[in-house]
């Protein structure tokens, strides 16, 4: 199997470089220290399998996994992980490959054995903050991805089968359904129609356009976006409540 190691340590990535070189069915094809730098990787090489430290400064191990899984041909996923016994539990019951630190060879070869591709409800089983919001979105651009800061992002707009993410720096398609960045950022994002989903935070006014529609207006878009009836109280009581 192609393998990409990934871990912010070096000495880490040594260790299951020298494991993997004595099992000899298997090729490295690449290293990442960064959650950021495992998901660039894994779009240029296109490994069967991502060996993924979870603490990592930045991005973190599981929502660098997130961000693979949403992949047109994502990868198998094994945690190389310090949890406790609970947690590596939790692992196991998802049938989520894992390796507890100091990685053994034996434990190696059998979490290779049985790689299968990570979930979202596994993601989502995962224990205490495993399911936790995202800090980015990715967006596929080519052969490559772009990471959006959340905290950049104005609103999203549903078109059919795509979503469309508008930040400071643009506007990019993702293959994620507005029902699931909904629940994903609710303490964030208020549903103002059935295909708009708005960044609170962005939120500048609220107001009646022509023909006393309500819509609202949003930091850095030109245009106002129109607030369904079924949605106004909501936005209407989040507003209040923040």
């Amino acid at each position: 199997m192609r393998i990409l190691l990934v871990d912010d340590e070096a000495l880490a990535r040594d260790r299951l470089r020298a494991l993997l070189a004595k099992m000899g069915e298997h090729e490295v094809v690449g290293e990442a220290d960064s959650g950021e730098t495992c998901l660039s990787e894994a779009v240029a090489l296109q490994p069967d399998v991502v060996l993924l430290d979870i603490r990592m400064p930045g991005m973190q191990g599981l929502e660098a996994a997130r961000h693979l899984a949403a992949l047109e041909a994502p990868p198998a996923v094994i945690f190389v992980t310090a949890y406790d016994a609970f947690a590596i539990e939790a692992f196991e019951a998802q049938a989520v490959g894992y390796l507890l630190k100091p990685v053994r060879r034996e434990r190696l070869a059998a979490a290779l054995a049985r790689a299968a591709r990570l979930t979202r409800p596994q993601l989502d089983a995962l224990g205490p903050g495993a399911g936790a919001r995202r800090q980015r979105i990715a967006a596929r651009l080519g052969d490559a991805l772009q990471l959006i800061p959340v905290d950049t992002i104005r609103f999203f707009q549903a078109d059919q089968k795509y979503v469309t993410v508008y930040h400071e720096a643009g506007r990019d398609l993702i293959d994620e359904s507005l029902k699931d960045l909904e629940s994903e950022f609710a303490d964030d994002f208020v549903r103002i129609h059935r295909n708009a989903l708005v960044a609170l935070r962005h939120l500048a006014a609220i107001e009646r356009g022509e023909g006393g529609q309500l819509v609202v207006r949003i930091e850095g878009v030109a245009e106002p976006l129109a607030v369904s009836r079924r949605h106004a109280p909501e936005l209407r009581r989040r507003i209040q409540s923040g």
